[in-house]
């Protein structure tokens, strides 16, 4: 299983022991709500079982997959696969390290992307993914400043404040750990 499937599969736990109810029991109850699009079963998931969004969206989304797959019958494995191969598949290791050191920080929601990861709490903290073939980049939704220089503003009107561009999983250092924090920290 990959950190991500792992991610998930924790995540899932979590929301079924705040529900008290099984996934089994938590997707029947969404399948009896009447509500049919993702925002609207996200929200009735929220108000009836107490929970915050990201907890909620997860739900949802393992909710409406068929059972064992996704929608295009993809694990989150075949996803990173897709993301990381060929030129890009150097890369992945990067990826790995930041989410065994993001796993550490608590529960989060991971979404893959087409070409990259989503990381989110309440709202995203961070992107991370190939953004050419030489270069990984992490993305951090930090509010005001950085904790250290590693991480470079980016002009306003994108989905993140910071980029944190890597090269090799070594550069996965104490300070791009604590500027991940500081973004996971900064999205409840």
């Amino acid at each position: 299983m990959s950190s991500l499937d792992k991610a998930v599969a924790t995540q899932i736990a979590n929301i079924e022991k705040k529900t008290g109810k099984s996934l089994d029991s938590l997707r029947e109850a969404l399948a009896e709500s009447g509500k049919v699009k993702h925002g609207e079963l996200r929200s009735w998931a929220m108000e009836t079982f107490g929970l915050g969004h990201g907890d909620a969206n997860t739900l949802v989304h393992i909710a409406l997959k068929p059972v064992g797959g996704n929608a295009a019958g993809e694990s989150a494995e075949d996803v990173l696969n897709a993301i990381y191969t060929g030129k890009k598949a150097h890369l992945r290791p990067i990826h790995d390290a930041l989410m065994a050191a993001i796993e550490g920080f608590g529960d989060f929601e991971v979404a893959p992307k087409k070409g990259y990861v989503s990381l989110r709490r309440k709202k995203q903290f961070a992107m991370l993914g190939p953004k050419t073939n030489d270069r990984f980049e992490l993305g951090l939704n930090i509010k005001g400043e950085a904790a250290n220089a590693r991480a470079k503003p980016v002009p306003p009107g994108g989905m993140c404040q910071y980029i944190v561009a890597l090269g090799d999983s070594s550069e996965v250092d104490s300070d791009v750990i604590a500027l991940a924090k500081q973004a996971y920290d900064g999205a409840f």
